[in-house]
């Protein structure tokens, strides 16, 4: 029997067979990974992944869920299941020496971006990430310079990750069905950033304002952040708008 699911937490509980499949195929567990489940609902993903990982830590934040699949899977030692609130969590405290956490999940859509920062802001113990997301942020995670869904976002989580997006999940695939497709997206954290930044606060900073107001040019957005010296260092236009510019032009700006 499926959970009632809860709106407050955007619960939309995952039932495809052959998406599920498709997921763990595409995770591809293994024994002695360090595997870290957000959100796994009634267990859907969780049963596959622990019976081929063998080991699996969930974290779920609605009790009722947690207590029924404590329940659910009593007779499942590898299971470690932590009731927790996955943007407050601190993923670090679960590193194991030699096996940085691959963590996957079907995110709750009303929390994804703040939740997707939380996880950069630990990526240094995290190697993989494997998510489903509303189809829209996903475009924009993936969006390249000069693209309608180019934004923050794409810019940020392209700053810390390899991002390769997926097969799109139609409403169906889920109970209750959302009124919006659903996205998988791979993200691999660079060990060794492409464009490193000498101040990442800053180059937050140059980002956020930049596409704050992002129908203005980045003379315009930037003023009392960045001055006509600065940009005329970063070989950056001034007149340009901030969908124009690279994950490089913006590291350039943020150092100049």
């Amino acid at each position: 029997m499926i959970p009632v699911a809860r709106k407050r937490f955007g619960q939309n509980f995952l039932q495809s067979p052959g998406i599920i499949a498709h997921i763990v195929a595409t995770l591809a567990p293994e024994p002695g990974e360090t595997l870290v489940e957000i959100g796994p609902g009634h267990g859907a993903l969780t049963a596959p992944v622990l019976e081929r990982a063998g080991t699996l830590t969930a974290i779920e934040l609605d009790r009722d869920l947690a207590a029924k699949l404590a329940t659910r899977f009593a007779t499942h030692a590898g299971l470690r299941l932590l009731s927790a609130d996955a943007l407050r969590f601190d993923f670090t405290s679960l590193t194991v020496p030699g096996a940085p956490l691959r963590v996957f999940g079907n995110l709750p859509y009303n929390i994804s971006t703040p939740l997707l920062f939380h996880l950069l802001s630990q990526r240094s113990a995290i190697a993989y990430m494997l998510f489903m997301l509303q189809r829209e942020v996903v475009d924009r995670m993936a969006a390249a310079p000069g693209d309608t869904d180019y934004g923050r976002l794409s810019v940020m989580i392209q700053y810390a990750c390899r991002v390769e997006a997926l097969f799109v999940v139609p409403p169906g695939a889920f109970s209750p069905a959302p009124k919006v497709h659903s996205r998988m997206v791979e993200l691999t954290p660079y060990r060794q950033l492409p464009y490193p930044a000498g101040d990442e606060k800053r180059f937050a900073e140059v980002v956020q304002r930049a596409f704050s107001q992002r129908r203005k040019t980045l003379r315009n957005s930037l003023a009392g952040v960045v001055d006509e010296p600065q940009f005329a260092a970063a070989a950056v236009d001034p007149a340009l708008r901030p969908e124009r510019l690279s994950v490089a032009d913006f590291v350039r700006l943020a150092d100049a």
